[in-house]
């Protein structure tokens, strides 16, 4: 499918370097937007800059981690040096840590709420000014938040992560308050069960790809980044008026 809604649009995607983040910037590019990479590992980054511009688009790859303000605030100036205002992001950077409460993994908790709500939050700081000028001088803003059914479906084990994903969630609901009045559209989205590296983070072998997520993936059948990302460049590709403000993605299997 053709969105020539997005060319000539600048975007931010974190969580860049693989999964939802990767296809994302992959399929914005695609569509004509310029597309900035941002996450820690910058030799993925590279590689899919590489990639896109092979193929005729244009890509900056921006070594970021979003859990360090100064760095957030070192790519959010390059990226505006190089592309110029920024009227797209893409929240797309998160950690799945579940390990049982009793284990008391305040390392594992940190780093969660770290990446998946503080990070996010830096990048929204970063790009806000650029989303209401991009929209006050008539463009198109769109933020958009990767959550998960995590925020309102609860498992075991993963208590902490749908919280911070329930956090995301209530975020963007309420920053849609704030921003839809000055034309800037507020996305969250929220995929279910989505085969990406996620799960080979986990160090739980009875809740990892071996045990507990491989059986879901096996009896289920997961989502693949693709779909999450097409649903991105469907999302952001509306005319300015629509706002597709909260959408659930799942494998029909999970549904």
């Amino acid at each position: 499918m053709n969105h020539t809604a997005l060319t000539g649009r600048t975007a931010v995607v974190t969580g860049a370097a693989s999964g939802i983040g990767a296809e994302t910037a992959r399929r914005l590019a695609a569509n004509g937007a310029r597309v900035a990479l941002l996450a820690r590992r910058a030799d993925r980054l590279k590689d899919l800059a590489a990639e896109i511009e092979a193929g005729g688009g244009t890509a900056l790859a921006v070594a970021v981690d979003v859990t360090d303000q100064d760095s957030v605030d070192a790519g959010a100036a390059r990226i505006r040096a190089e592309l110029g205002r920024v009227d797209l992001v893409v929240n797309a950077a998160g950690v799945m840590l579940p390990n049982p409460l009793d284990d008391g993994r305040i390392d594992e908790w940190t780093r969660m709420i770290d990446t998946n709500v503080t990070g996010a939050l830096r990048i929204i700081r970063a790009f806000t000014a650029d989303l209401v000028a991009a929209a006050a001088a008539g463009g198109t803003a769109d933020l958009v938040d990767v959550s998960s059914i995590g925020a309102h479906v609860t498992f075991p084990n993963y208590a902490v992560y749908g919280a911070t994903k329930a956090a995301l969630t209530h975020l963007s609901a309420s920053l849609r308050s704030e921003l839809g009045p000055r034309d800037v559209r507020v996305t969250n989205i929220e995929p279910g069960l989505t085969d990406t590296e996620l799960g080979s983070h986990i160090d739980n072998a009875a809740l990892g790809e071996a045990g507990q997520l491989g059986t879901m993936f096996d009896t289920i059948g997961a989502l693949s980044p693709t779909d999450v990302a097409d649903l991105i460049v469907y999302t952001t590709s509306r005319p300015r008026h629509v706002n597709l403000r909260h959408l659930v993605i799942l494998p029909t299997h999970q549904a």
